[in-house]
């Protein structure tokens, strides 16, 4: 009993899910190592979560275990999540996050250059909300952290990575240009 608790906790704590191999190779017990042993124990967790009392299950995806919530409380679960959403980012919220996103890794003084005003707070907002994250440091003076976006931007943008963002002349139209473009 006290084994399958562990596996228990240890897909509960995983974050993305976790593979059998994986759970065999943190606990380290001889037990598991046995034909079926593993399976039998997570058929039991599996059955502990399929009580109607229950809002988790426990599922099987993309080669690892994972907890979620059951599909009849979706619709709950999209409340919070709309009631979350509803705290939108401000326009110097997504100045700085458009300059994050195309200029990246940048500085927090190559983005205040940028937009010509402070981004201490905007950046804090940012950070908050999981759309950028510290990608390091800079070898500049001072050695100043550098920005990038995180993949919670891509989830919520819907896109694989970096390069299916519009290009920036497909953004920038005649219209809104200023003066004269020719010489």
């Amino acid at each position: 009993m006290k084994l399958q608790l562990k596996i228990e906790a240890l897909i509960f704590a995983s974050e993305n899910g976790i593979g059998p191999d994986e759970i065999r190779e943190v606990l380290q017990d001889p037990e598991l190592e046995k034909e079926g042993v593993l399976q039998a124990l997570i058929q039991k967790i599996k059955t502990k979560y399929d009580r109607e009392d229950s809002i988790l299950e426990l599922q099987y995806l993309s080669k690892a275990y994972q907890f979620l919530t059951k599909k009849e409380y979706h619709e709950t679960i999209n409340q919070l999540q709309s009631h979350r959403s509803k705290k939108r980012l401000s326009q110097a919220a997504l100045e700085t996050l458009a300059i994050i996103a195309y200029r990246q890794p940048i500085t927090k003084l190559e983005m205040e250059h940028i937009r010509g005003v402070n981004c201490d707070y905007s950046i804090q907002r940012l950070l908050e909300k999981d759309l950028i994250s510290i990608l390091g440091k800079s070898e500049g003076p001072g050695r100043p952290l550098l920005y990038g976006t995180s993949d919670l931007l891509m989830d919520y943008f819907g896109i694989n990575d970096l390069s299916e963002l519009p290009k920036l002349k497909e953004i920038v139209s005649e219209e809104n240009t200023i003066g004269s473009t020719q010489e």
